[in-house]
């Protein structure tokens, strides 16, 4: 019987207790009035730069920019995720990605239009957890 709770313990432990230590954040962003360039340049000057630099001090481990065709019921173009190591790097993200945005500087932009007028933040999920 003891072998047996062993196991069924075991197995409880395998099944559902899968989840890794990376944690993700995910935003899901629409591109407002056909403004592809304007939000493509954004993105890959300053969003993606900010991510290199906070891989290079080890911030964050990855981040990846996702596009997909917008419909009815899933309204957004893109999918912005920044992963992190484990639960330390979650909780310091705010403070370092200041750091990170002093350092930077300016915000590059095309055609001088800000973010407000090419994109839109539809939702955001935070603290993703990724399994084994």
């Amino acid at each position: 019987m003891r072998t047996l709770v062993f196991f069924i313990f075991l197995a409880t432990s395998i099944s559902y207790g899968q989840q890794g230590d990376k944690i993700s954040t995910i935003d899901f962003v629409q591109i407002l009035n056909d403004n592809k360039e304007e939000a493509a340049f954004y993105y890959q000057n300053n969003w993606k730069v900010l991510r290199k630099m906070a891989i290079k001090k080890k911030y964050i481990h990855s981040f990846q920019i996702l596009e997909t065709p917008a419909n009815e019921d899933a309204p957004f173009h893109l999918m912005l995720i920044t992963t992190y190591l484990n639960e330390e790097q979650y909780k310091l993200r705010e403070d370092h990605f200041s750091e990170l945005i002093k350092e930077k500087g300016k915000l590059e932009l095309l055609n001088d239009k800000k973010p407000g007028a090419f994109r839109k933040t539809l939702f955001s999920k935070e603290k993703t957890l990724h399994w084994k």
